[in-house]
């Protein structure tokens, strides 16, 4: 239901996304039983199911630098306000953490092997992450797969969830268009299993965005 991601780097893992309150426990047991300690902890997003854990994991050492971009820093703090230009749904789900993050990361900046890609639309300032070395992509919540592949914001009566939980559906369409752009090899996401070779599912997930949110092209 809730994934986090560990990536292994030369010096330990990079931690991304730290799932709901309580997850700290399997979150540090899975990096011990894979041989390395947690450097780096990155956030696509500021809601509860991805910042959960992040105050409990922040009490173990060795202390873990803490990255989330420039435009979700204010959701992690609990400020809902909103830029001049932005719109959307009543943002929800931010409870907010302890933890201030070390390091605000705009477009293109660089976490170990993760480059970010700034893809707002299911929050304000959603960050995905794009791995270097192989072209796996990390979407947070842009993409959910739990019912095949689907684009934040698309409204299915069985599974309303990723229209429910998204700010602005149209924001999240063309941000799901930019990232289809990076061919990823692997799509991981927050919600439902990852998928490899995944082009034709997103251009199928991308048809059915736009056909809701046709102004998104």
């Amino acid at each position: 239901m809730i994934n986090c991601f560990l990536v292994r780097e030369a010096d330990g893992f990079t931690l991304v996304d730290t799932g709901l309150r309580g997850g700290a426990g399997a979150i540090l047991q899975a990096a011990t039983r894979l041989g390395a300690s947690i450097r780096r902890i990155v956030l696509t997003h500021a809601h509860i199911d991805h910042i959960g854990s992040l105050d409990r994991l922040m009490t173990v050492p060795p202390s873990a630098e803490i990255t989330i971009g420039k435009r979700e820093a204010r959701l992690l703090a609990k400020d809902l306000s909103l830029d001049e230009g932005e719109s959307g749904r009543t943002l929800f789900g931010f409870t907010g953490a302890k933890t201030l993050p070390s390091r605000l990361l705009e477009e293109d900046d660089h976490v170990g092997s993760l480059r970010a890609v700034s893809s707002p639309g299911h929050t304000p300032g959603h960050m995905a992450y794009l791995d270097v070395r192989d072209n796996t992509l990390i979407a947070g919540d842009a993409f959910t797969t739990q019912t095949g592949v689907m684009v934040a914001g698309v409204f299915k009566p069985l599974f309303p969830f990723p229209a429910i939980f998204s700010w602005n559906a149209v924001l999240s369409a063309k941000s799901a268009a930019k990232l289809r752009r990076l061919n990823p090899s692997v799509l991981a996401v927050g919600h439902g299993p990852s998928i490899s070779s995944p082009t034709q599912e997103i251009d199928f997930a991308l048809e059915a965005a736009f056909r809701q949110h046709p102004e998104a092209r």
